[in-house]
C-alpha cells in the first residue's frame, strides 16, 4: 500500500496545533485526495492599486502582513503586466488570455464601459471559467465583473456557476449588489462591500471542498470612492486609503486561512495582483506606484505594471523572486494547462503556460508585451527594451507622438527616465519590425464600448 504524503504543517494542524476549530476527518480526507483532482485556482484582483502599494513592494506604512506573507510564502513576480491601464479591457484580457483589441473589448473612444453601454464581453469568446467547465469545475465570480451588466454579458453567461457582487465600478451610479442575476441592493451599502465579499468567498470554498474549483475575487476598491468597515477605518497611518488597502489585506488572509482549514492550500493555486494602476488624479485617494513612471490610464510603465504574488505551498519556492516578464494573459494558458484543459485552435491567444516558471521547472516563454491604450498600440517591449510609439503623461491628457520613438532599458531605468533611443538604433528597428509583425495579426472586430443603450424619454 502506497505511502500517504501529508504536508506537516497540515498534520500538525489537525492535532489542535494550528488553527482553531479544524476537522480532523475533513482535513485527512482533504489531504489524500489532494492529488487526485487537478488543482484549485483562487484569482485575488483589486482595483486600481499601484506597484508601490503593498509593504512587500516598498510602502513604508501601509500594513499588508497576509499579502507580505504570501510573497514570503510563495513569489514575488516583479515584472508583471496586465493588458491594458484601465478596468474594462484589463479584465476582458484577464479572462479570455486575449488582448482586447481582439475581442471588442476596447475603443479610442470610450475606455471603459458604462451603465448606458450596450455591449460586453462576447459570447463567442471563452473565459477561464467556460474553459475550466469542460473538467467540472465549480466556479464563481465575486465582486467586480465590469464585462457588461445586462443579462447577456453577466458571469452566469461566461461559465460562472454563482456570481455575487456590483457589474460595474463602484462610482458609477445606480451601483447594484447582485447575487446571481437579481439586484439584492442598490446602492449598495460599500462600508461592508469588502466584508461581504470575503464572506460569499469563504463560503464558495467551504462548499466546494471534495471538487476542484475555480473562484475569481474581484474587489472593488481601492477604486475611489474610498470606503472601509468600522473595524479597518481610522486605523492606518496612510490614512483612508491605507484603510481601505489593510481591509483587502484582511480579506487575502482569510481566504488563505480557509485553504489551509480545509486541507486544500497544497492542492491551490492563489494569484494576486490588480486591474491597472494607481489613479493619480485622485491625490491621497489613489495609490502610489513606487519608483515607477505614471499611472492609471497611461503605458508608461506605472500605469500597467502591477505588484503580483503567487501562492502555493509545497509546489512554489518561499521567497523566491521571478523577475521574467509576466502578465494576466497568462492566466489563462496556466490555468488550463494544469487543469488539464487544450487551449482552443480556433482563435489566437496572448496568453503563455507560466506553470513551469512558477513552479522553478523551467524559464518564463513570454519575451514580448504591447501596450495598448485603447484600439491603438504605443509602445512595444521585447527583452529589457521599452519603445514608446505614442505617450500620454497623465490620465486626462492629450497623447503625444513620438518620433523618433523613445526607448528605455527597463532593466537598468524601470523608471523610464533616461532616453536611449539615440545610442542603440539597432533596437529601435528590431521593435519596429515586431510591432508589425505583431499589427498584421489583428483583425478589426466591432468594438463593444461604442455600443450605447437607447436613451430614456
Amino acid at each position: 500500500m502506497p505511502a500517504i504524503n501529508i504536508d506537516r504543517r497540515l498534520f500538525l494542524k489537525t492535532l489542535g496545533l494550528g488553527t482553531a476549530g479544524l476537522a480532523v476527518s475533513g482535513c485527512l480526507s482533504n489531504a489524500m485526495s489532494s492529488e487526485k483532482k487537478p488543482p484549485n485556482f483562487v484569482i485575488i484582483f483589486a482595483d486600481d492599486l499601484g506597484y508601490g502599494d503593498l509593504g512587500c513592494y516598498g510602502h513604508p506604512t501601509v500594513r499588508t502582513t497576509n499579502l507580505d506573507r504570501m510573497a514570503a510564502e510563495g513569489s514575488k513576480l516583479t515584472q508583471f503586466y496586465v493588458a491594458a491601464c484601465v478596468c474594462t479591457p484589463s479584465r476582458a484580457a484577464l479572462m479570455t488570455g486575449r488582448l482586447p483589441i481582439r475581442n471588442g473589448m476596447c475603443s479610442t473612444k470610450y475606455r471603459v464601459l458604462f451603465t448606458d453601454s450596450g455591449g460586453g464581453l462576447p459570447q463567442s469568446e471563452i473565459t477561464i471559467a467556460k474553459a475550466l467547465k469542460s473538467k467540472n469545475y465549480a466556479t464563481a465570480c465575486i465582486g467586480k465583473w465590469h464585462l457588461g451588466h445586462l443579462p447577456q454579458f453577466l458571469p452566469m453567461r461566461h461559465g460562472f456557476d454563482y456570481y455575487y457582487g456590483i457589474p460595474y465600478s463602484n462610482d458609477m451610479r445606480p451601483s447594484p449588489l447582485m447575487e446571481n442575476e437579481t439586484t439584492l441592493e442598490e446602492p449598495a451599502e460599500q462600508t461592508t462591500l469588502t466584508k461581504r465579499y470575503t464572506e460569499k468567498a469563504l463560503h464558495f470554498i467551504e462548499q466546494n471542498q471534495t471538487k476542484p474549483f475555480f473562484l475569481y475575487f474581484a474587489h472593488n476598491f481601492p477604486h475611489t470612492p474610498l470606503y472601509a468597515s468600522n473595524k479597518f477605518k481610522d486605523t492606518s497611518l496612510r490614512g483612508l486609503y491605507g484603510d481601505v488597502v489593510e481591509e483587502l489585506d484582511w480579506s487575502v488572509g482569510k481566504v488563505m486561512d480557509a485553504l489551509e482549514k480545509y486541507g486544500l492550500a497544497e492542492n491551490t493555486l492563489v494569484l494576486f495582483t490588480s486591474d491597472n494602476g494607481p489613479w493619480l488624479i485622485r491625490d491621497l485617494d489613489g495609490g502610489s506606484a513606487g519608483l515607477l513612471r505614471g499611472g492609471k490610464g497611461s503605458t508608461w510603465e506605472g500605469g500597467m505594471r502591477e505588484p503580483a504574488l503567487a501562492w502555493w505551498p509545497g509546489k512554489i519556492k518561499p521567497g523566491s523572486f521571478i523577475t521574467d516578464i509576466t502578465s494576466t494573459l497568462d492566466f489563462f494558458s496556466t490555468c488550463c494547462s494544469l487543469a488539464g484543459v487544450k487551449l482552443p485552435k480556433d482563435r489566437i491567444l496572448d496568453s503563455y503556460d507560466i506553470s513551469p516558471l512558477l513552479l522553478g521547472s523551467g524559464k518564463g516563454p513570454r519575451e514580448e508585451m504591447f501596450f495598448y491604450r485603447g484600439s491603438e498600440l504605443y509602445a512595444v517591449r521585447q527583452g529589457p527594451w521599452k519603445m514608446h510609439l505614442v505617450t500620454q503623461a497623465g490620465y486626462r491628457d492629450k497623447p503625444h507622438i513620438q518620433d523618433p520613438p523613445l526607448l528605455f532599458n527597463l532593466e537598468h531605468d524601470p523608471s523610464e527616465k533616461f532616453d536611449v533611443a539615440k545610442d542603440h538604433p539597432e533596437v529601435i528597428a528590431e521593435l519596429k519590425k515586431l510591432a508589425e509583425q505583431h499589427r498584421a495579426t489583428i483583425k478589426p472586430v466591432p468594438s463593444q464600448l461604442e455600443i450605447r443603450l437607447p436613451k430614456k424619454d
